[in-house]
């Protein structure tokens, strides 16, 4: 099973958390607070999934998370106590993958493990897409702009990988919260304008230009025998 490093500094929820990993036949690394949390995952290099709690001492679960999106696309799951739109939105904004509020149903929160393990599970095959310069490793869950490599979280490859499916297709931002984020995904659909702005960052020249944003509807990428006029760019887009 996978190997998945939970930071908390609350002890009992700490222990909590750890034991139902355990019970899933999960190994548990356990850190106190922030810091251990990155000297344990640049030291063992293979941590499958991060459980982070965002109030801890020195660093904190969103200084981690960054820190981490450095160098990896390893899936996080921030909790928390702290409930606002604002706070879920800042864990996104650093590089979570999903975000469980405290009090929590320890079945839920084993749902969500679960389901963002299966997601960026290593595939048996092998498939590599490119287009326009752009390759997608399935399997190493890398992306490649000509000779240089560009991590993403799972959210951001996912969203790239539904958008490549069918190039010149325009995706609405429902359609995306579904198949990305999933079914019983109950937050705002702006997340999705928040990742979509960090994947054009990240991709560069190359996002800027084929990642597009068309007003009132969602996001496509660009088609290269397009000659239309470029679409205006969505308010609510980031």
């Amino acid at each position: 099973m996978a190997k998945i490093l939970v930071a908390d500094d609350e002890e009992l929820i700490r222990k909590l958390v750890c034991d139902f990993l355990k019970k899933a036949n999960h190994t548990v690394v356990e850190a106190k607070d922030g810091d251990e949390a990155l000297y344990y995952f640049n030291e063992m290099q293979d941590i499958s999934l991060m459980i982070l709690d965002i109030m801890m001492p020195g660093k904190d679960g969103w200084e981690v998370c960054r820190e981490v999106r450095k160098t990896s696309t390893v899936p996080i799951l921030l909790l928390s106590a702290r409930s606002q739109e604002f706070d879920q939105l800042s864990g996104f904004e650093a590089g979570a993958d999903d975000y469980v509020t405290k009090p929590f149903s320890p079945a839920l929160l084993m749902k969500r493990v679960e389901s963002l393990l299966k997601r960026s599970a290593i595939q048996t095959e092998v498939p590599k897409e490119s287009y326009q310069g752009l390759s997608i490793d399935y399997k190493a869950h890398l992306v490649h702009i000509d000779d240089e490599t560009i991590y993403l979280t799972v959210k951001e490859f996912k969203l790239l990988e539904k958008l490549l499916d069918h190039v010149g297709r325009v995706y609405s931002r429902e359609q995306l919260i579904d198949d990305v984020w999933g079914f019983d995904y109950y937050g705002d659909t702006r997340t999705v304008d928040s990742h979509v702005a960090r994947l054009r960052t990240k991709l560069g020249d190359w996002g800027n230009k084929y990642l597009k944003t068309v007003y009132g509807i969602g996001y496509k990428i660009q088609e290269t025998n397009e000659n239309k006029k470029e679409e205006p760019t969505d308010k609510h887009s980031s």
